[in-house]
């Protein structure tokens, strides 16, 4: 441990074990999948980022070694540790740096965004010196004055290669295409079987490797193109998924992202016209419907169930505010004076 603690200390890097954990230490190969939970802290204590507290989530971070992830220190600090321990590591500015980038692809991980979205296409060295906003004040004053931080960790897991599924952000290119089919029909399998929260993130992992193939193609070549088209099936079901959850608008918005750029794929207007009539508008509904015929008159019968659906909504809407009306209208005339009657 005096040899470890030596070795760190050389490289900038100061560790204080909180609480000692079990066991030997693992050889940690490449490829080892390695469970922990942190605690980001600038010197004077302030707490950066929390993994049991961000986004309300209290999901720990999962680190493949060996996959070059953009906090090295991490990796460094790590394979000093067994199972169940819990240190404190004080990294000096050369291993931070780049922690602001981190942070922001954590948080919006947590919160259901892109990894990247916010930052720009360019090297590391270019990204220190890039003052742009990343949407959070504490991050931007971290990157306009890089300084040393304290992580938390607390190491929970270790697993070997082999002995797990890789997430989809620890891939490769050619795997997250590779797995796409894969992630395709377990979506459609649990579909199936009426369990839709768990579709619905199968279908999103699928967009999302793809989406994450796609940024690095120019929009319209041959490879984007091809990319788009393995997107949109898996859209479209993820389309269906939020129609049952009743996420109607972000269905509209999808469907018409869709038909932006195909105007006959005939799912995109069914599904669009369906979220139309679940949030009342009766022209778009009708509209779009129109043109699923217009596309496909053997979806006739489908159709007509759904304007039938529509109509007989609309006519319960309609009783439903005459009674409303003339209940309020009764009230308030058997509440009234004669003299105010006569007005």
């Amino acid at each position: 441990m005096e040899e470890v603690s030596r070795q760190l200390h050389e490289e900038g890097i100061q560790k204080k074990v909180v609480s000692p954990g079990r066991g030997e230490l693992s050889t940690f190969p490449d490829g080892t999948k390695v469970v922990f939970h942190y605690r980001t802290s600038l010197c004077d204590g302030k707490v950066l980022d929390d993994s049991r507290t961000m986004g309300g989530q209290n999901k720990p971070m999962e680190l493949i070694l060996g996959k070059k992830f953009k906090l090295a220190v991490w990796e460094r600090v790590v394979i000093t540790m067994r199972k169940g321990e819990v240190a404190d590591f004080t990294c000096s500015t050369q291993h931070t740096a780049l922690y602001h980038l981190v942070s922001q692809s954590l948080r919006n991980i947590n919160a259901g965004k892109d990894p990247l979205e916010g930052q720009r296409h360019c090297c590391g060295i270019a990204q220190i010196h890039s003052h742009h906003s990343l949407g959070h004040q504490d991050l931007d004053a971290l990157q306009a004055n890089p300084q040393p931080l304290v992580f938390t960790l607390e190491l929970l897991e270790v697993l070997c290669p082999g002995s797990f599924l890789l997430d989809v952000w620890a891939m490769s290119d050619k795997e997250k295409l590779d797995v796409v089919p894969q992630i395709h029909e377990e979506g459609n399998t649990l579909f199936k079987e009426g369990h839709i929260q768990q579709a619905t993130e199968k279908y999103y992992n699928g967009i999302a490797c793809l989406k994450n193939l796609q940024m690095k193609e120019h929009p319209g070549d041959e490879a984007w193109l091809n990319l788009d088209q393995m997107i949109t099936p898996l859209l479209l079901n993820y389309c269906q998924c939020q129609l049952v959850q009743g996420e109607y608008y972000e269905v509209i918005e999808h469907c018409s992202s869709l038909l932006f750029k195909y105007e006959d794929n005939v799912k995109a207007f069914y599904k669009r016209g369906k979220a139309h009539a679940a949030v009342w508008n009766e022209v778009e509904a009708r509209a779009d419907f129109a043109k699923v015929l217009e596309l496909d008159p053997k979806l006739g019968v489908s159709v007509a169930k759904e304007l039938r659906a529509l109509e007989e909504k609309l006519r319960a809407k309609d009783r439903e505010e005459k009674d409303r009306y003339k209940d309020l209208f009764g009230r308030e005339t058997a509440g009234s004076s004669p003299a105010v009657r006569l007005f």
